[in-house]
């Protein structure tokens, strides 16, 4: 392993609840609230969420921008894009009648150690 990836490894925290991952045995609070973080993302729309998200410029959307893509309408993916809000992957900011969604990296690197 290059000293780069060693690096990054022990740069990337987890969410409060585990910081260090699940790498050592967690109390069930810290499990509960992990379980709820992997709930927002376990399921294949909100996952197309995030992905289009990211894929957009800089990592912002509005619900019209997704509703095609996912190919549902839009009350659907708004309870979606709510669900990804609550659990921090989203921020969202409105702007008149439009609200934007942007990604949270920093949750998505906070998953990201969870996992690694």
């Amino acid at each position: 392993m290059t000293q780069s990836v060693i690096r990054k490894r022990t740069q990337s925290l987890g969410p409060a609840c585990c910081p260090n991952g699940i790498g050592k045995p967690i109390n069930r609070e810290s499990a509960e609230a992990l379980a709820e973080l992997l709930k927002a993302v376990a399921d294949p729309t909100r996952l197309q969420l995030i992905s289009l998200i990211r894929d957009s410029d800089q990592c912002t959307a509005c619900v019209g921008d997704l509703t095609e893509a996912v190919g549902l309408s839009q009350p659907t993916v708004s309870h979606h894009l709510r669900v990804l809000v609550y659990a921090g992957i989203l921020s969202k900011e409105k702007d008149g009648y439009w609200t934007w969604y942007t990604l949270n990296m920093s949750r998505l690197g906070e998953l990201a150690a969870v996992l690694s």
